[in-house]
């Protein structure tokens, strides 16, 4: 359901959003590689790229998908026992990446001052997120339960280098989740992103690096590990990780993958079933092995292999909601993604000016006009350009209005924290941005 601060009987009565305005816009006739091709080891942030190459929603929007699956946190905060609440916030971690599954568009960066806010009331949250930063572009987001259950809340910080053939996204950031009924505070930081085939060939997405999520508050430590691919695509998108407690007694495996479903189980049957996997593939290995030659055009795609196998006695914590049928001609968003940027009747009066929804070029794009969205876009960051400059001129430091950098109370580092009042609607004085 697309809705933002409707009351609640409205945004009961409101339908299943399955559709944009228009198909998205084929890439084909877009040629990247001029524009790439000086960019090899380094950071994309300043580099201007073609808007065929987006989707449309702002970052800020993307950022709000990690609340697809809220229903895990209001799960982690209704159990009594601190494992299985450990079990429901990992699987909430992996979900709230689940999204980015194919999605090969770029979000819009985010000018200087934009926000977003999104209000689900059937699923007891409201989120605001706001750019405090520019160079570098960070993103903060400050989500609550609409009963008082739990606070999400963080700052990223996108890091995109292209490699030749690949642009790899590394999402520098601590994301902190508060079940504020068990006293608990969980922190983590997301895998690396890696789109494949970004000159030639078939755009695909593999995600990989180790999340660790601690418990602050009972020294219990989830570590994740996203396999990267490897050579013959065993391991795409696999995810393997355990629970552990403090004094580092393994507790329950986590395992799954980060497309499709994730499970516990307990750590000995694990490790039993493993065993007797590999006497079994031990048997089947004289066979021939498929020829791993380097190929200078593109990184084809691994086959996907067979789904994940679950070990007897397993749990499902997590299953993927399928896509709408026409989400391949929709930059594959999720039925999720496309009611972010759904402007509802009577929701501009209530809406800040600097919502991502009132954004022109990406209003555009999703309409399908594509010349509109890019006139809009260089509009847009010329103007943000000239009010740089104003302030410089004038020795004028810019001031965010949502959020402020503080001190992070249980990782100790630097982070943009809420200051409040965002719902209050008292929007005057906000930047002119669009």
């Amino acid at each position: 359901m697309r809705f933002t601060a409707l009351t609640k009987s409205e945004a009961h009565s409101l339908p299943m959003e399955m559709s944009l305005p228009a198909p998205m816009f084929s890439r084909n006739t877009v040629s990247i590689w001029g524009i790439l091709k000086k960019c090899i080891g380094l950071e994309l942030s300043k580099i201007t790229m073609p808007i065929a190459f987006n989707e449309p929603l702002s970052f800020l929007q993307r950022i709000t998908e990690y609340m697809e699956h809220t229903y895990l946190i209001n799960r982690a905060c209704s159990l009594s026992d601190s494992i299985e609440r450990m079990q429901a916030v990992a699987a909430f971690a992996v979900s709230a990446v689940a999204s980015q599954w194919d999605r090969t568009g770029k979000p819009f960066n985010p000018l200087l001052g934009e926000t977003y806010e999104l209000i689900r009331e059937e699923q007891g949250f409201r989120l605001v997120s706001e750019q405090v930063s520019h160079h570098p572009p960070v993103s903060a987001f400050h989500a609550e339960s609409l009963v008082g259950d739990f606070v999400f809340h963080g700052s990223i910080y996108p890091k995109l280098k292209f490699w030749g053939k690949s642009v790899e996204a590394e999402p520098k950031g601590t994301i902190t989740l508060e079940l504020l009924k068990h006293n608990e505070v969980y922190t983590w930081s997301n895998p690396f992103c890696c789109v494949h085939n970004i000159i030639l060939g078939k755009l695909w997405i593999e995600q990989y690096g180790t999340v660790e999520i601690l418990n602050h508050s009972t020294g219990d430590k989830c570590v994740l590990n996203f396999k990267p691919c490897g050579m013959f695509g065993k391991e795409l998108h696999r995810v393997e990780g355990y629970i552990q407690d403090k004094s580092k007694k393994k507790l329950s495996v986590i395992y799954g993958k980060w497309t499709e479903c994730i499970w516990s189980v307990d750590p000995q049957a694990y490790e039993a079933n493993k065993k007797a996997e590999k006497k079994g593939d031990n048997k089947k290995h004289k066979q021939e092995e498929p020829d791993g030659a380097e190929n200078d055009d593109a990184d084809d795609m691994p086959e996907v292999q067979e789904t994940v196998s679950v070990v007897p006695g397993s749990t499902l914590l997590w299953r993927i909601a399928s896509r709408p049928a026409h989400s391949a001609t929709m930059y594959n968003f999720t039925s999720f993604a496309m009611s972010l940027n759904e402007l509802e009747p009577g929701m501009e009066a209530l809406l800040a000016p600097t919502d991502c929804r009132l954004r022109p070029d990406i209003r555009a794009m999703e309409n399908g006009n594509m010349e509109e969205a890019s006139q809009e876009k260089e509009r847009l960051e010329e103007k943000q350009r000239a009010a740089r400059k104003e302030r410089a001129k004038n020795d004028e430091e810019w001031s965010t209005r949502w959020f402020q950098m503080g001190m992070n109370p249980y990782t100790g580092s630097q982070d943009w924290l809420y200051t409040g009042g965002y719902f209050n609607r008292n929007y005057t004085d906000l930047p002119n941005i669009y």
